[in-house]
């Protein structure tokens, strides 16, 4: 590997599985000393173990959780240069059956645990001088949606209008703000919750023919994380082998 994150230390939340943990990988290839945080205690110890890193059971969606979690990191390793916020949860309701409560809950982890995890680590960051803050956002909700996803689609949304905030307002203090804005990804969760025929409906409608890996996504939060990305702040950027751009169903220049 090249070590584009060599001695950088960074706290990627939401790690136990899938996108974060896939980020949590690749870092570590780069360099970066890792903290692995996430609600799921027993899993996301076992991913730290796995990967020889340090865990921290984190609620993003309570503020003193992300401050210990951003505190435990810098207590083992002296700075907190990249935070990645990649919590989510997106329960499939249709709006006319979601309550207010179902609603509160998937903006709590979503949405506020954005803020949260940016304001824990503004402290730090703002004191060095310098860091990367990053957001898994999602194309669903600041471009497409689908039935079953109106609390999602709207936190997701929230949350592209969050990077620009912050990463106009932390541009002094030498911090870059970005999200990354995954398609379908082949995840574990994908994989428990979707049928065979749902993956191969969203295969076909995607022109590079197939779903992503959580390693797609991992590699361009690398991207942002590291020194190429210098200047690059207030943005998103989409991995979704291309969903976004057919007019129609019929895009395909060949036939199978």
């Amino acid at each position: 590997m090249t070590e584009r994150l060599k001695d950088k230390v960074a706290l990627i939340i939401g790690a136990a599985r899938g996108i974060g943990k896939a980020t949590a990988v690749r870092f570590k290839e780069e360099g970066a000393k890792v903290v692995l945080a996430d609600f799921e205690a027993e899993e996301g110890k076992a991913a730290a173990d796995e990967l020889g890193i340090e865990f921290i059971r984190t609620d993003i969606s309570k503020m003193d959780d992300a401050v210990a979690a951003v505190t435990f990191t810098i207590e083992r390793h002296g700075r907190l240069d990249i935070i990645v916020q990649n919590a989510g949860i997106y329960p499939w309701q249709l709006i006319e059956a979601t309550s207010p409560e179902d609603w509160d809950r998937v903006m709590a982890v979503n949405l506020r645990g954005c803020f949260n995890a940016a304001r824990a680590a503004l402290t730090p960051m703002k004191k060095q001088g310098s860091g990367r803050i990053l957001f898994t956002s999602s194309i669903t909700g600041p471009h497409v949606t689908s039935p079953g996803h109106g609390h999602y689609a709207a936190s997701k949304a929230g949350i592209n209008g969050f990077i620009r905030s912050a990463a106009l307002e932390f541009s002094s203090y030498g911090i870059n703000v970005n999200g990354v804005e995954p398609g379908n990804i082949l995840t574990e969760a994908i994989q428990l919750h979707r049928s065979t025929a749902f993956i191969k409906n969203m295969e076909d409608s995607i022109p590079l023919g197939r779903l992503g890996s959580p390693r797609d996504v991992a590699n361009v939060f690398l991207f942002l994380a590291s020194e190429d990305a210098s200047y690059v702040t207030g943005t998103t950027i989409i991995v979704d082998g291309g969903q976004l751009l057919p007019e129609g169903a019929n895009f395909k220049l060949l036939p199978p």
